[in-house]
């Protein structure tokens, strides 16, 4: 089993409960969307899949193993087999792609080859190849400050296929595409987790996105599951209760601008 959570609830610092007691179970080579409306604890989820958060109370159990009493070191190799995809991914504005792809085996590496990565890419095929199925391959050397937001955050994309992950979760990955590009890049993540027989766990603003890609969809409100169903049980009636107070027009696909031309010219990598 990839995720069990039980009974896991999340309180944050200033005393915020983001998460109410949870009960979660989701299989290796699952697929599963996370939806509900902004504030109703997604991010906050992902998070605590991703280790980067341990709960306040409940067990929480990711890839077969009891994350909140690993020590430093299992816990670090346990993030190396977790690949995490961020709706704002944290690449250096001077950093090129392929060193930012390259880094998504960082974790995997020793310490003198990841730093000799970092300024000499060591396998500039390797990032090419994922970057490839992304129409990216040709911002190989490009910095990142020249990319537009979409590019970012296929680029973030990149480097968590690179890693080649046991568990892969997304965070509103495809937020500044435009639905065109979005189709393309939901159904990429799916052929891949498919094709590595990798768990899947994406969190999605877009509910019309999340039905079309995704067999199951667990819905939050609050920080607490109002619902876990096959997507072809979810019902009109579960997304108003979903979405109350908030309008679902809001959530369904609607028109975003195309990425703007890169107005820029690559130069040969150096590092930087």
């Amino acid at each position: 089993m990839s995720v069990r959570l039980d009974g896991v609830t999340l309180t944050h610092a200033n005393g915020y409960q983001a998460l109410q007691n949870i009960d979660l179970r989701i299989n290796k080579g699952e697929q599963v969307a996370i939806i509900g409306p902004s504030g109703a604890g997604k991010t906050s989820l992902l998070r605590l899949l991703g280790t980067g958060l341990m709960p306040s109370s409940g067990q929480l159990q990711i890839l077969n193993q009891e994350a909140s009493v690993l020590r430093r070191r299992a816990l670090r190799r346990l993030r190396a087999r977790i690949g995490l995809i961020h709706q704002n991914p944290p690449l250096p504005s001077r950093q090129r792609v392929v060193t930012a792809v390259l880094a998504g085996r960082l974790g995997q590496w020793s310490l003198p080859r990841a730093l000799v990565s970092l300024c000499y890419p060591l396998d500039v095929p390797g990032a090419s190849a994922a970057l490839e199925p992304l129409d990216l391959a040709n911002k190989l050397f490009a910095r990142c400050d020249q990319l537009s937001g979409g590019q970012l955050q296929r680029v973030g994309i990149a480097r968590v296929l690179y890693q080649q992950a046991d568990l892969l979760l997304a965070d509103e990955p495809v937020s500044a595409m435009d639905p065109v590009l979005a189709e393309h890049t939901l159904g990429l993540l799916r052929q891949v987790a498919a094709q590595r027989e990798l768990t899947l766990v994406a969190s999605l603003h877009a509910v019309d996105l999340a039905l079309r890609h995704f067999p199951r969809l667990v819905g939050l409100r609050h920080g607490r599951v109002l619902f876990d169903l096959p997507a072809d049980k979810v019902s009109p009636s579960h997304l108003t209760q979903l979405y109350a107070n908030d309008s679902l027009a809001e959530h369904l696909d609607a028109p975003a601008p195309a990425e703007p031309a890169a107005q820029t010219k690559e130069k040969p990598y150096r590092c930087s």
